[in-house]
């Protein structure tokens, strides 16, 4: 891909002759070579995981974040570049926040997917800026239980039982179309999740080391 986009690839405003946005396709590459992340859904709650790539041993433990708090019923998983999503968390818990000083109750999780969705959509249609180069899962529980929603960079934004994003995405989702989510408890899944990134992250050492 990296000369087929020549010409078409300079701004996000920019259609290839075939309809394609060569800068929405270059940043779902940068989540399709991070670290996995997955989310499933559970009787009783959501579980969210991520499977974070060590490139050196000297990285202290804990830094780099991908697993974040939006507010006290919901959070996120992020996919593809750190510093792109940490600026669709800041965005998250804002519009949390107001969302809850407004109308004194805490925000639908469908109204926060679809307000963060559209924010990384408003990337996608100004010369000027570039896509995020990160996907997120969003998860949480309202009046309608537990929630699951995936966001990609391009602001298309779906519901799901199971979802996962990064470099052992196809592993993962084959691996939650085994389980029964709608018995499975949070307490469950938590070992699940869990199996599954300890599965991604002993390949991607065996790739790095």
């Amino acid at each position: 891909m990296s000369s087929i986009g020549t010409g078409y690839d300079l701004s996000v405003t920019t259609f290839s002759p075939d309809g394609r946005v060569f800068q929405v396709e270059y940043a779902g590459k940068a989540v399709d070579n991070s670290g996995t992340i997955v989310g499933i859904k559970c009787k009783d709650g959501i579980v969210l995981g991520v499977e974070k790539l060590i490139t050196s041993k000297m990285i202290l433990a804990g830094s780099n974040r991908r697993l974040h708090s939006v507010h006290r019923n919901s959070g996120l998983a992020v996919a593809g570049l750190a510093a792109d999503g940490r600026q669709i968390v800041s965005r998250a818990k804002s519009e949390a926040a107001n969302y809850e000083k407004v109308y004194g109750e805490p925000m639908p999780v469908k109204e926060l997917a679809d307000r963060v969705a559209s924010y990384v959509h408003l990337c996608t249609l100004y010369w000027w800026l570039r896509p995020f180069g990160c996907g997120v899962i969003l998860g949480g529980y309202d009046r309608d239980g537990p929630q699951l929603y995936m966001i990609e960079p391009s602001g298309l934004s779906y519901k799901y039982f199971g979802a996962a994003l990064g470099k052992g995405r196809q592993a993962a989702k084959t691996e939650i179309e085994k389980l029964k989510l709608s018995e499975l408890t949070c307490r469950e899944g938590i070992v699940e999740v869990a199996k599954m990134n300890l599965w991604c992250t002993r390949r991607s050492e065996r790739q790095i080391f």
